[in-house]
């Protein structure tokens, strides 16, 4: 096995698309490169602005996933050298965790002969991350549908389709961090029942409409009761945006996973111009700094290079 260096590329996600809150997930064509081979001593090298900050010895997230998949698997826990890349930007709503820990599975799990599955590699991502919508989304790319085990140990339950052909996401991502504990900390421990049966009833007509391409009835679909709405303090021009954002060009529009990411979905150039254009005022607005990409969604997932030494 120490013959090999493992190169693997990782999709960027979306979260929750509105009410599929910790259920649903897509993933983008915005990716982290995870590479490993096993070494006389672990090394950590990261490459890019968006890793800035990050630990560089064995207290790295990469690290710790690939050395628990070792032990995992009744093997010793070897040293490793890696590098890690990512385009996609930390703590903004866009599975850098998730992607951070699929790839780190993924490649320990090669180089450890795999001896797991891609299906338990995803029960191990969907614990480590506590909810499955980003890490199966970055694995299996297209959309995920996905729900928590009943027990633990057991495998997760999940359904992956592809997006509705023509879809683009204009993502919008502010220039602040917030931390996905903090914007889960501003959620009740209660809901009304009034509030469940809301959200029940529009994430559910949510994946009818994405798996029949009905992009007509996205926008009616993606309404949410249950986070966005709390969310909304922490996100400047966030409610704005949701609100209106189907009049000018969008087919619907939601917060990405935690935020601050915002995304509105289109699908086409002059529903991409009047999107601009609207976001622009509504950032302007609140005095916040942002950038904005148009992502398409990716279809493939989790991608293995193996190099032989």
């Amino acid at each position: 096995m120490s013959g090999q260096r493992v190169k693997v590329t990782i999709p960027a996600s979306t979260a929750n698309l509105g009410p599929g809150f910790d259920a649903l997930g897509m993933a983008f064509q915005l990716y982290s490169v995870v590479e490993m081979e096993i070494s006389e001593r672990t090394t950590v090298e990261l490459v890019g602005k968006e890793l800035e900050g990050i630990p560089k010895d064995k207290s790295n997230l990469l690290y710790q996933v690939a050395a628990d998949l070792f032990a995992e698997a009744g093997l010793a826990v070897p040293e490793l050298a890696i590098r890690a890349s990512s385009d996609a930007p930390l703590t903004r709503g866009l599975g850098s965790s998730a992607a951070a820990i699929v790839g780190a599975l993924v490649a320990a799990n090669q180089l450890a002969g795999e001896p797991f599955t891609r299906d338990e590699l995803f029960a191990k991502a969907t614990a480590m991350e506590g909810h499955p919508d980003n890490v199966g989304a970055s694995m299996f790319g297209g959309i995920i549908v996905a729900t928590m085990p009943e027990k633990a140990g057991e495998p997760v339950p999940y359904v992956r389709f592809s997006p509705p052909a023509g879809l683009q996401t204009l993502v919008v991502i502010p220039d602040f961090m917030l931390e996905t504990q903090k914007a889960r900390n501003v959620l009740p421990q209660v809901y009304s029942k009034e509030d469940v049966v809301y959200n029940v009833g529009h994430s559910s007509l949510l994946v009818a409409a994405l798996a029949q391409g009905r992009l007509d009835l996205m926008g009616r679909a993606m309404s949410d009761r249950l986070h966005q709405p709390y969310r909304a303090k922490l996100v400047p021009g966030l409610k704005e945006i949701l609100d209106n954002a189907t009049e000018h060009g969008a087919v619907g529009a939601a917060l990405s996973g935690a935020g601050p990411t915002i995304l509105c979905f289109f699908s086409g150039a002059e529903e991409e111009r009047q999107l601009r254009a609207f976001v622009d005022s509504v950032m302007k607005g609140h005095g916040i700094t942002y950038r904005v990409m148009i992502l398409q969604p990716d279809e493939n997932g989790v991608q293995v290079e193996i190099h032989q030494r």
